[in-house]
């Protein structure tokens, strides 16, 4: 029998995506490339060819015009733009067996030195996020070498802090009152709202408006927000902002669903989990990529609805990729860390190794959701700044597991294979 041909709406993607490759097209530096302009071989036990029909028109979206007379249509360079890592060079840790993902490029390492060096100084002197016994703990987090791999097209170091400071403070906030450094459950609703008003500031009255103000000195999580906004509005737009405040509304709202179950020591079903993991992820990082980058994706192109499908299936699988990583690390810590393998080897009554792989398989079916939707946005919707917006996110995407795979110093393997 012959092979069947593509699905009309296969053959009618192609034709848009085909129509949207020969248009003008912003990019910065493009992460997902070799020397050659082709992208980097997909990783992970997924083929290309099983990744879906809409893989390759993705790659020719994400990576921009290459060939002569195309460097005009650059938005902006970087000022030195490293180079991919030689093949075969090898690289600090190992990827997760089976995950889909892509490589990048080492960060620049004189732009992951000067980011290390001053986010130092600003947790160190100005905000007193990280004092002495922490030190060890706040290199070995490699923030400077995260963000630069997450952020590629950053035009200037300045911008690149913008993200490395929000960064910090989350972290603070998550450590603080979440995690390690005297977090907990009870009462954790009152400490998240009152922390968010150092990003989205209390209007009153002047009687009350002195010891709100005053609060938001009073521990390293308040001190760091405030510090990280002020920075952040001075070069987001106020529609970036008000964006960020959003997202990190959600962000403490499934920081609290979490609480909750912990204080009642539930676990909760595997569609449950992934519902909190959908709040409380990593989304406030990849959608300030424009702000990062110094242009806007606007207001109603960032509210489309094919727009925050994108988002959050990109979000929902680089948090996936924290609770693989994590698994070992979270296993050896006092108390039941809840993660993506914990609760469906719970829920579903199967052993760890099977609980770990199944969740290996969401992310890769959530990575491939992500790509295929992508795709279709830039289809349908070829504006610079969305085709940039998306470039944006697929490398936070990547930069993201890169940072994982390679931190050792947080992160190590189960033994599964």
């Amino acid at each position: 029998m012959p092979e069947p041909g593509p699905s009309p709406s296969q053959s009618r993607l192609a034709d848009a995506m085909a129509r949207v490759g020969a248009r003008t097209r912003l990019t910065h530096s493009e992460p997902h490339s070799d020397t050659t302009g082709d992208l980097a071989p997909r990783h992970g036990e997924e083929s290309r060819a099983a990744a879906g029909p809409d893989a390759s028109a993705l790659e020719r979206i994400l990576r921009g015009p290459s060939g002569v007379g195309t460097t005009g249509l650059y938005l902006t360079r970087r000022e030195e733009p490293p180079a991919p890592r030689e093949p075969g060079t090898p690289t600090e840790g190992v990827p997760v067996p089976g995950l889909y993902h892509h490589p990048v490029p080492e960060p620049d390492p004189v732009r992951v030195e000067e980011i290390s060096h001053r986010i130092k100084r600003w947790a160190v002197d100005e905000v007193q996020a990280c004092p002495p016994e922490w030190e060890d703990q706040f290199d070995g987090f490699s923030v400077g070498r995260y963000m630069v791999a997450c952020h590629p097209d950053s035009p200037t170091v300045d911008r690149l802090m913008i993200a490395t400071r929000l960064m910090v403070a989350e972290n603070a906030l998550d450590d603080c009152y979440c995690e390690d450094h005297g977090g907990s459950p009870v009462g954790l609703g009152s400490r998240l709202l009152l922390a968010h008003t150092a990003l989205d500031p209390l209007f009153t009255t002047r009687e009350y408006e002195r010891p709100w103000a005053e609060s938001l000195r009073s521990d390293a999580p308040r001190r760091a927000y405030r510090s990280a906004m002020e920075y952040f509005v001075q070069q987001a737009t106020p529609s970036q902002a008000d964006r960020y405040r959003h997202d990190m509304a959600r962000l403490h709202l499934g920081y609290l669903a979490e609480a909750a179950w912990a204080e009642a020591d539930h676990v909760p079903e595997v569609w449950e989990y992934l519902a909190m993991r959908q709040f409380n992820n990593f989304r406030p990082c990849p959608t300030i990529t424009d702000t990062v980058g110094g242009y806007e994706l606007p207001a109603d192109l960032h509210a489309r609805p094919e727009m925050q499908r994108v988002i959050a299936l990109a979000s929902n699988a680089t948090t996936i990729v924290n609770d693989l990583y994590s698994y070992t690390k979270e296993l050896d810590s006092p108390g039941r860390h809840l993660n993506l393998p914990v609760v469906i080897t719970e829920r579903e009554g199967v052993p760890d190794r099977d609980g770990y792989l199944k969740a290996v398989e969401i992310h890769n079916d959530l990575m491939h959701a992500f790509e295929s939707e992508a795709a279709a946005l830039a289809a349908a919707c070829p504006v610079p700044s969305v085709l940039r917006f998306l470039r944006g996110v697929a490398a936070w995407v990547d930069g993201n597991h890169y940072w994982h795979q390679t931190n050792t110093y947080r992160y190590s393997l189960p033994d599964f294979w």
